[in-house]
């Protein structure tokens, strides 16, 4: 198993997207950043990062893309590069560095299962955000046969390479912030091994430097064709789907 920290960010900060980076590469020895088309100096941020830490990747894509364009970017070279999992995390700021020990040590025992970051918010996540994503969980739960009971929308996730690029290439779609929901419908369907991982999150204050590009309007008209897709698509399978859940193990 050789793994790589993933982080695609667009227009973070360059200052918060510098400071988790610095966390990360605390705990890892190779952290790959994805600029999905940022204008805001992230790029120059991470080229002054990396050269005083050879670990520390920075790709550059000419325009934004949506956040699983970029992770797909990511993970394709990763996998090209000999690496066989990657570890995806946001660049805000959310997902504690100090987590990441206890996904590899899962990942070494179980290289074949995709290790699911299930959140404990603390007392300042917004509360539409909290209970919001319950309706999203839900219904991935019904496309999913009940197999995928898992926080959808949480990014703090460790991909075995392989199985991530087939879930790509089941879909045009999971380009934009559609991904995290979409990936897992799509390799739930394919009956890839699922476990969830307690893990902490923390939403920034404005104070702090916390940026959202979540834009409440456009991503939840994206994410309702997205579940209309999805449910559409579980009926075709209904049959399939309910004889493999039957023969088969769910997620942890």
């Amino acid at each position: 198993m050789t793994w790589l920290v993933l982080i695609p960010s667009y227009n973070t900060g360059p200052d918060l997207l510098a400071r988790t980076v610095t966390e990360v590469l605390a705990q890892s020895a190779h952290v790959w950043v994805v600029i999905d088309g940022s204008t805001d100096g992230s790029a120059e941020a991470m080229a002054e990062l990396g050269s005083r830490h050879a670990g520390l990747r920075c790709m550059v894509l000419p325009e934004n893309r949506g956040k699983g364009s970029a992770i797909l970017h990511g993970v394709t070279a990763a996998a090209e590069a000999g690496f066989t999992h990657v570890l995806t995390m946001d660049a805000d700021g959310q997902h504690p560095a100090a987590a990441i020990p206890s996904y590899v040590s899962l990942a070494e025992s179980h290289p074949e299962t995709v290790l699911m970051g299930r959140p404990n918010f603390g007392p300042e996540a917004p509360a539409v955000r909290v209970q919001g994503r319950k309706i999203s969980n839900g219904l991935v739960w019904l496309e999913t046969v009940g197999w995928s009971s898992v926080d959808c929308l949480f990014g703090m996730r460790m991909y075995p390479c392989a199985d991530l690029l087939r879930g790509f290439e089941s879909t045009p779609f999971a380009r934009r912030f559609d991904f995290d929901a979409e990936i897992c419908v799509r390799l739930a369907w394919r009956l890839t091994p699922m476990m969830n991982v307690p893990t902490d999150v923390r939403y920034l204050t404005r104070d702090e430097g916390g940026v959202s590009q979540f834009r409440y309007g456009r991503d939840n008209l994206l994410f309702v064709w997205m579940h209309t897709r999805l449910l559409l698509g579980a009926l075709v399978r209904l049959p399939w789907l309910v004889w493999r859940r039957t023969f088969s193990s769910p997620c942890r």
